[in-house]
């Protein structure tokens, strides 16, 4: 799908969509769990979709209500080779992989897009350590065997999913376990907010300094219903639209106590120079004098390319750091962000794990590609707010997968100061 983004300031009020990191988590916890619940969301992003195919693909009763999605819990008994179609979803494949063994489950995993490219080796050699048979072939990870409990050891430097993924199997398996962490942890954020789900679950677990105590033999128990947080990543992009606009964008549904690490848009806007207010689950953004910064991305990588959009629209120079791992996310994000920028006039260079960026008053507009990337085209979107003519971008329903409504929620609010 080919769309125009009027360029011009945006202002308006909307709501943030729901957590697809959150969904995926709440999904397994359900369909893992000992009875019947529902999960309260008003739309379901494709990541959070795929999560849903396979657990229904593994057993797990699924029914859509009019407020999200019940969940009856997945059946014990089913034989047969589970053929899992995660999409381009890294989460589907990495959290389900130690869920397959859990179960002693035979299943072959489907990927989709650059899924395959991106890293899922350290996860699998620890499952193979620990009773599993797993291998790639090109697009597809065939899967055996059941998991033993023990002394488990994971690499937080490269995907703080794969220690989700683990915090969420251990404590099913028939025996206590330890996992230790080792290295850098990357995206720490995540790894709380799938604490902060075992605990809503009723999952007992130690963590002492980078090691937790998973005791076994353990089954989640959510409540009968449970309502998805707000997602601070897709509200990321209206919030920077807010810096861009004298009369603001307000959006509504964020906890300010998330452990998501995005919510770190709000401190990082307001060192840009942009005017924040944040009143209950509302959170509104208006114009100041904004300039450019230096931000360390390692813990929220996928605030990047709506940060650069915005830096590129603000006085001086900004360097992004500490974010080479998002050259192997649905795009080579520091790339296709740099490239996307450049084409719209603005002065970006790609660095080995960042971008450098010279902010100008305005930006030209043009005709960019989102690459198929989500976050690179909700960017544009940013941008065109900037820009002197309208931005026509290439591929714009790659949103779905994170955000479906984020063009309704775009054109939902006024624009005013540009022609398209």
């Amino acid at each position: 799908m080919n769309i125009s983004i009027p360029c011009g300031e945006r202002s308006g009020a909307v709501a943030a969509p729901p957590s697809k990191s959150a969904l995926h988590r709440l999904f397994i916890l359900a369909a893992t769990g000992e009875r019947e619940c529902e999960i309260i969301s008003p739309t379901l992003p494709e990541d959070a979709e795929a999560t849903l195919r396979c657990l229904h693909e593994l057993g797990a009763d699924t029914e859509r209500t009019c407020r999200g999605v019940k969940l009856r819990p997945i059946s014990t008994g089913r034989g047969g080779t589970a053929v899992l179609r995660c999409g381009e979803s890294g989460a589907t494949l990495r959290f389900l992989l130690p869920l397959v063994g859990v179960m002693g489950r035979e299943a072959v995993f489907v990927s989709e897009g650059r899924l395959p490219e991106r890293p899922i080796e350290p996860l699998a050699a620890e499952l193979r350590r620990h009773g599993m048979d797993v291998r790639r072939e090109g697009a597809r990870i065939f899967c055996s065997g059941t998991l033993r409990p023990g002394e488990w050891t994971m690499g937080g430097e490269i995907s703080s999913q794969f220690v989700s993924a683990l915090l969420m199997a251990l404590p099913l398996l028939g025996g206590d376990s330890s996992l230790e962490i080792t290295g850098r942890i990357e995206s720490a954020g995540y790894i709380d907010m799938t604490e902060r789900a075992l605990r809503l679950a009723g999952i007992c677990f130690e963590r002492r300094g980078n090691t937790y105590l998973l005791p076994g033999r353990q089954c989640p128990a959510l409540p009968s219903a449970v309502k998805v947080e707000g997602d601070w990543s897709g509200a990321a992009a209206f919030l920077a639209m807010g810096a861009l606009s004298a009369r603001g964008v307000c959006v509504s549904g964020l906890d300010a106590d998330s452990a998501q690490g995005d919510r770190a848009i709000v401190g990082i806007l307001r060192a840009m120079g942009a005017k924040v207010e944040c009143a209950g689950d509302t959170v509104t953004v208006r114009m100041g004098a904004l300039h450019g910064v230096n931000t360390d991305a390692s813990q929220t990588p996928d605030l990047v390319p709506v940060l650069a959009a915005l830096a590129s629209l603000s006085d001086g120079r900004s360097v992004i750091y500490g974010a080479a791992r998002l050259r192997l996310k649905e795009s080579d994000r520091l790339s296709t962000a740099a490239e996307m920028l450049r084409t719209l006039g603005a002065n970006v260079t790609e660095q080995s794990d960042g971008l450098l960026i010279c902010g100008s008053p305005a930006l030209r507009g043009g005709s960019v590609e989102s690459f198929s990337d989500h976050r690179i085209a909700m960017a544009a979107a940013v941008a065109a707010c900037g820009c002197e003519r309208g931005v026509e971008l290439r591929g714009a329903d790659c949103v779905a997968k994170s955000y479906p409504l984020f063009w309704e929620d775009l054109s939902s609010l006024f624009v005013s100061g540009g022609e398209s």
